[in-house]
């Protein structure tokens, strides 16, 4: 198994001061300049990485002046790390999920500015009226068609299917001779 290295703060470069670092790294690296800070007070900015890489992020560092320095990562200590991302992402998704509930709160409010009480109470009233009604135009249903029709089909079925039988049931009455 490859030794795995962290990369721990060490100091300012001559000349640099923390908070102009920490916005030039947090452009650089596409996150927060809070990020940078909690690295000054001794987080992990980085995962543990083998050597090359945790080299080529000490120099990334450097490049904005500053001084960081490779610590050796033992085996139980990535578990850490670990433990250490899954309760950021548990952290991130709680404060995810209580914005989420504020907003809907607010959505609630925009929505329901009155109290639910009134409403219930002028809706029974609306229903009742017949006011609402008398607004729509509605068109009279059609008149009802008389059966006559169908009843003749009917008809004219029964007597085919009572032929049918006959002449499958007494096909010399009706043999042509």
């Amino acid at each position: 198994m490859n030794e795995q290295f962290k990369v721990v703060f060490v100091g300012m470069a001559d000349g640099k001061d923390q908070q102009s670092a920490a916005i030039a790294m947090a452009d650089r690296l596409k996150t927060s300049p809070s990020k940078i800070q909690q690295f000054y007070a001794g987080k992990n900015l980085f995962a543990p990485a083998d050597k090359a890489k945790a080299l080529k992020q000490v120099k990334l560092l450097a490049s904005a002046g500053i001084n960081a320095k490779l610590q050796s990562q033992t085996a139980a200590t990535p578990t850490n790390a670990d433990q250490e991302r899954v309760f950021e992402a548990l952290d991130y998704i709680t404060s995810s999920l209580i914005r989420i509930e504020e907003r809907l709160e607010e959505l609630e409010q925009r929505v329901a500015p009155t109290p639910h009480t009134k409403i219930e109470d002028t809706t029974d009233e609306e229903w009742e009226t017949k006011e609402l009604f008398d607004e729509l135009d509605f068109e009279p249903s059609p008149p009802a068609k008389s059966k006559t029709w169908l009843y003749y089909l009917l008809a004219v079925l029964i007597i085919l299917f009572i032929l049918l039988g006959v002449s499958l049931f007494f096909p010399e009455w009706l043999a042509l001779e």
